[in-house]
């Protein structure tokens, strides 16, 4: 097993440890919570940790609820074969989900578990009400950056470690987005958890493949 030690330009991205996406939550992703120690054991061996949080608008784009009762030109939801609530917008597919991670509610705070207090920077994601963020990089019309990558840059940080929910939407398209933005990007998989839908980690997997993103186990990571 290779050995990774974190180095003063490293950064470990910890994804969306609100309480909506783990267990009791609005959106929960099972055994969430599980992963919550873990995760604060790795975040002490690194100097720079950044937070990323959901924090949508009420009536999002990607809220179910929105469109309910509500057929505007391009806004009608569609079911795909597989069963997953979609819609078509004008930068692609949208996943639709239960109202989640508002802006100010209980839902939208990190988990009380969650025990980082050196983090230095939260990036709030999915602000925009019809555009929706899944990457910490990049909203999800391709276009429109978070503006992380250049504070990265900035602070000379080059290889990036991911860790969080959900590992086949957020987790993954920020991985992906980090390794096409020139960082090299390593997801430590037994400290990420998966929403699951029908060919969402197998996407997600070839796209890692695709990007060069490496995935690790936490126990490889060692002090320097």
């Amino acid at each position: 097993m290779t050995a990774w030690s974190p180095t003063s330009n490293d950064a470990l991205l910890v994804i969306d440890m609100q309480r909506d996406f783990l267990p009791g939550g609005a959106l929960a992703i099972s055994g969430g919570d599980a992963i919550l120690p873990g995760i604060n054991s790795v975040a002490s061996r690194f100097q720079h940790v950044i937070l990323t949080q959901d924090w949508h608008p009420r009536g999002h784009i990607s809220f179910s609820s929105t469109h309910q009762n509500r057929i505007p030109s391009g806004q009608t939801p569609s079911l795909t074969p597989e069963g997953r609530l979609i819609l078509h917008t004008p930068y692609g597919v949208q996943e639709l989900w239960p109202d989640h991670c508002v802006q100010g509610t209980a839902g939208a705070e990190f988990h009380p578990g969650l025990a980082i207090p050196h983090a230095e920077l939260i990036l709030r994601k999915g602000l925009h009400p019809k555009i929706d963020s899944y990457s910490a990089f990049m909203e999800n019309d391709h276009q429109t950056p978070t503006g992380l990558a250049g504070y990265l840059r900035e602070r000379g940080i080059a290889r990036l470690f991911f860790s969080g929910v959900a590992y086949d939407f957020c987790v993954g398209f920020s991985a992906v987005a980090a390794a096409r933005s020139g960082f090299e990007s390593i997801v430590i998989e037994d400290l990420t958890r998966a929403i699951d839908l029908p060919n969402t980690v197998r996407s997600i997997n070839a796209a890692f493949t695709e990007t060069g993103v490496a995935r690790i186990h936490s126990a490889s990571l060692v002090l320097a």
